[in-house]
């Protein structure tokens, strides 16, 4: 016979600590070992009582008070497995939260009976994460991979630049115009056409609104 689901919750408001820590007793599968009301009172007890994963509100004692547990946790042991839950649905918020390692982050407000299916799936090492949370999730590791791309793509390409075309971003980022840039450089405005498109060329785009562009999402200003 499989044993019980030990489970730890954090929630700083009492009310849902007892009605939570009531709906997972009712079932066969599961065992409340422990609550909390804040980030320092869960870690305690994390360390200390024998758990297989835990429940946890994010806003606690400080607004990211769960998140800042997390991170804590998962620091002195890899292996935790949390569950947020958590009244936040922004994307900023969730993937900070899955960023501290959690394996899943739910909503509160959704059915209980989602709470314990997703409760099964981390115990069982599937965990699921809701359609809305996952696809902010996807958002963000796209956005990532393409930051990466893009960064390793630059560098690379910034070994390749003369001292002109190096200039020549120079005075782009500070948003000088053609005509402008020909006058500091003291040459005909055809000259810093052709020079443009060849650092267009380059760099694989048709304006130099989308090099400007490139370098400021990928915070290497500096380099010029």
């Amino acid at each position: 016979m499989e044993e019980n689901i030990r489970i730890l919750i954090a929630d700083d408001f009492q009310l849902l600590r007892e009605d939570m820590s009531e709906l997972l007793n009712r079932q066969p599968d599961m065992e409340v070992v422990g609550m909390a009301a804040d980030g320092r009172e869960i870690v305690a007890l994390a360390q200390h009582i024998p758990h297989d994963l835990i429940l946890m509100d994010i806003e606690m004692e400080q607004k990211n008070a769960g998140i800042l547990a997390a991170e804590k946790l998962r620091r002195e042991n890899p292996e935790e497995q949390i569950i947020f839950l958590s009244v936040h649905e922004t994307k900023d918020i969730v993937v900070t939260a899955m960023g501290a390692g959690a394996v899943d982050y739910l909503v509160k407000g959704c059915p209980d009976e989602e709470i314990l299916h997703h409760i099964r799936c981390v115990r069982a090492g599937n965990p699921v994460m809701q359609g809305s949370i996952h696809e902010m999730v996807m958002q963000e590791y796209a956005r990532l991979q393409k930051s990466e791309r893009s960064l390793l793509f630059f560098i690379h390409n910034l070994s390749k630049l003369t001292a002109t075309e190096h200039d020549l971003i120079r005075l782009l980022l500070q948003g000088c115009k053609v005509q402008e840039i020909a006058r500091i450089r003291c040459v005909e405005v055809s000259t810093i056409k052709t020079q443009i498109k060849g650092l267009l060329r380059k760099f694989g785009c048709g304006r130099t609104k989308e090099i400007v562009s490139m370098i400021r999402e990928l915070n290497i200003e500096h380099l010029f």
